[in-house]
């Protein structure tokens, strides 16, 4: 695993940030390994400092749908840092993304464009809030949206409960307005609904899971989120950082057919840079300062090397439309991974959308998160191991999503699929 100078780069950076790494599931901790550390990357392709090469099936976490350093908008990005890195005032950059976002999603009006996909959610939340002039949320067991305090938060017994902190340092006060619900459960919906309707300010949702691996929601799941907050007067959020020109060119509004109020994106409309978006209709959006009296700031909001390679990013899908031949691809590896397992009798179930997809040990369904967590970990630690040795990087952790770009081909396949049949599981 981590020898050699990954193993040194892993020591040297323990001493100076928290667990080694700036984000929890770097340090391949629930995998039982060590993580490697990337010197560069190029196609569907990472190298770490070791100088050893992975097909790349975690893709920086979603964002690079057209590979790695991608040409065109590395030259966008040169052209514009260039100029300047940060101005802390307007760019027509801003706005060409802004109306590249609002053109692509129907039910996006307008944008606000933010620094992270934590940030978009606290933006949303906060603008429902002080829209409806309510507090309660409804959220997801299973769906993750950012680091927000009043999103960290952990079920009790009940199907119907009010949140926990699930993490010290967030407030009991901040979470005891966070209703916590079964995914793809619209009887506890409905349920909440009849007893908090008039606090509810907000449903938020991922509209498919991404962060208790893929999971695809039932058709009338949505839809009845979006009777029960129209009936009620509280907005639905989507949250789509994942899966916001991931499945399709519009997300999966596009997708479903399901309009949110608010929409919360990120990654892809960065083009591998740091970026946030929380956009929804007009009449919301302008309560939003200095037009409205909901607050919110940042400075490096709209940041024009982020926004320039988001807007490439962007050009480029639309005119491509790569979608159905990467969810041809996708479909035909969950194929083929899943066949090589069954040869080896081992219990699995792929969950699949367009170019995302979670191969979860379990013999499934996956539906939600108490049939998520009843896969097999220490098995997939194994799996994760062995094709990280084989020179396959995939995700750290089962319960997440893998990702293919517009750079993977027939030929990552199929040294995919002979490393798996070399698995000893």
């Amino acid at each position: 695993m981590a020898a050699g100078k990954n193993a040194k780069l892993f020591s040297d950076a323990k001493k100076v940030i928290p667990g080694g790494v700036n984000s929890p599931v770097r340090a391949f901790k629930s995998v039982n390994a060590k993580p490697i550390f990337i010197e560069k990357a190029k196609g569907p392709y990472l190298y770490d400092a070791d100088a050893k090469k992975y097909i790349d099936y975690c893709l920086s976490w979603g964002p690079m749908i057209l590979g790695h350093a991608n040409t065109k908008i590395l030259t966008e990005v040169k052209k514009v840092m260039n100029k300047g890195t940060s101005y802390g005032i307007p760019t027509e950059l801003e706005t060409k993304l802004a109306q590249m976002i609002t053109q692509a999603i129907d039910s996006v009006e307008k944008v606000r464009l933010v620094s992270s996909g934590t940030e978009a959610v606290m933006t949303a939340i906060r603008l429902a809030r002080g829209t409806t002039g309510r507090d309660k949320i409804i959220k997801f067991i299973g769906c993750y949206h950012g680091h927000v305090d009043h999103m960290l938060v952990q079920a009790g017994s009940g199907a119907l409960t009010l949140g926990a902190p699930s993490s010290p340092g967030v407030p009991k006060d901040f979470t005891k307005h966070t209703i916590l619900l079964p995914y793809n459960d619209k009887k506890a919906v409905q349920n909440a609904f009849k007893k908090y309707s008039k606090q509810i300010a907000a449903v938020i949702v991922e509209p498919v899971a991404g962060n208790m691996g893929v999971i695809v929601p039932d058709m009338t799941f949505l839809k009845t989120l979006r009777s029960l907050c129209t009936k009620n007067k509280s907005i639905l959020i989507f949250d789509e950082v994942i899966t916001g020109f991931r499945v399709a060119y519009g997300g999966i509004q596009k997708m479903f057919g399901v309009k949110a109020d608010l929409t919360c994106l990120g990654k892809i409309i960065g083009g591998g840079f740091p970026i946030g978006a929380c956009g929804g209709r007009a009449k919301i959006m302008n309560n939003l300062s200095p037009q409205g009296t909901v607050y919110q700031a940042g400075t490096l909001s709209g940041n024009p090397v982020c926004v320039a390679a988001g807007i490439a990013t962007l050009k480029i899908l639309k005119s491509k439309n790569p979608y159905p031949s990467l969810n041809k691809l996708t479909v035909k590896l969950c194929k083929q991974i899943s066949q090589t397992l069954e040869d080896k009798n081992i219990e699995h179930t792929i969950n699949q959308i367009g170019s995302m997809f979670t191969l979860f040990f379990t013999d499934g369904p996956v539906t939600g998160y108490e049939s998520a967590i009843k896969s097999d970990t220490k098995r997939y630690a194994k799996y994760f191991t062995q094709m990280l040795n084989a020179g396959i990087y995939l995700p750290p952790s089962q319960f997440e999503a893998n990702f293919l770009s517009t750079k993977h081909t027939q030929t990552q396949i199929d040294q995919t699929i002979s490393a798996i049949k070399n698995l000893k599981l």
